[in-house]
């Protein structure tokens, strides 16, 4: 394991902002863990552990330790008649993961094709889309506890999951590494989710009617395509803010002031509003401001130009937050990890 000094770390987000880490090292195990928490040079200096970068904003350079997921490997740990258990490693490529699924036959996943980012970092955000969410499929995930570097096995109750949170961005936030996660996926009889967003139009005009869980996984893949710029392309984190939840009666409220508003009805008796709506219906769908903006098909994506600096486009957010509150008072938080 190699540790190296002032490494860009443009290459390692997929928003693309060009900071430099003074220190980066990419692990392998918990024993790479072991050595650099053992480290005296490295105990004092903040640490931060990357995985695919997708899920964040980096606002300036990071005066410590990045440290890389870099844990491979996909595995069937244990068989039912009806289920397959699978562990994949930390520093696995979610989409990767889920063809890797979707290849096996096994179900659970396929609503979330194309979601970026490592399967390490799935479970801290609680990865969801298109009427599915990671817990729905989680089983059980091993953690490098990092004060006393002891393994530690979390069950789906112990991760305390909600609406993109987790214990590990809460009470345990910065205290725990994680190394692999176990899924308990269909095999058949799978729970197929057609109902949300354009699934059912994509599906109804490919003249499908009884969708595999390779079609449903095609149709978002299409769908993603469609609304969400390439990284690789434009500088984005994908959805910048969470939908918020309101209670159901200032739902009804703003009904009557705004007819046309759209809400999702919980189980929790809230309502959930889409903010990329929200984020529109103020004026900022394809707005540029300087080198960032609002992606041109879809409000809810904030986007690098090529030379926008972290700063820039957190301005650029708490902007569209001010409007937001301005015009409807609802707050939208954001979904993406502010780091700086």
């Amino acid at each position: 394991m190699q540790i190296q000094q002032n490494k860009s770390l443009k290459p390692y987000n997929t928003f693309g902002i060009d900071v430099n880490a003074k220190y980066f090292a990419a692990f392998e195990s918990s024993n790479d863990l072991d050595m650099i928490f053992n480290n005296s040079d490295f105990q004092n200096l903040p640490k931060m552990v990357l995985g695919g970068g997708s899920n964040m904003l980096l606002v300036r350079d990071f005066d410590g330790l990045i440290l890389k997921n870099g844990c491979r490997g996909i595995e069937i740990v244990e068989e039912t008649k009806d289920f397959a258990f699978v562990e994949a490693k930390g520093g696995e490529n979610w989409h990767e993961f889920v063809l890797w699924c979707l290849e096996h036959g096994f179900g659970g996943v396929e609503n979330l094709s194309l979601i970026p980012g490592t399967v390490g970092a799935s479970p801290i955000q609680n990865i969801g889309a298109y009427g599915v969410e990671l817990k729905d499929v989680f089983f059980e995930l091993s953690a490098y506890h990092i004060s006393t570097q002891k393994i530690v096995k979390f069950d789906n109750e112990s991760c305390q999951f909600g609406y993109r949170e987790s214990i590990f961005k809460n009470t345990e936030k910065g205290n725990y590494i994680i190394l692999s996660v176990i899924f308990r996926l269909t095999k058949q009889h799978h729970n197929l989710n057609v109902n949300y967003g354009a699934i059912q139009t994509v599906l109804t005009e490919k003249k499908i009617t009884n969708p595999t869980i390779q079609e449903i996984s095609n149709a978002i893949i299409e769908i993603r395509s469609s609304k969400l710029p390439n990284p690789a392309e434009i500088g984005n984190s994908g959805s910048f803010f969470k939908n918020p939840e309101i209670e159901a009666n200032f739902f009804n409220e703003l009904k009557i002031k705004f007819p046309n508003i759209i809400g999702y009805d919980l189980p929790n008796g809230k309502v959930k509003v889409p903010a990329g709506w929200l984020i529109e219906q103020c004026g900022w769908k394809g707005k540029r401001i300087g080198n960032t903006g609002a992606y041109a098909k879809q409000a809810l994506v904030l986007v690098n130009y090529g030379n926008a600096t972290g700063e820039e486009v957190w301005n650029l957010a708490l902007m569209i937050q001010d409007s937001v509150k301005g015009k409807f008072g609802i707050s939208i938080s954001a979904e993406v990890n502010v780091i700086g």
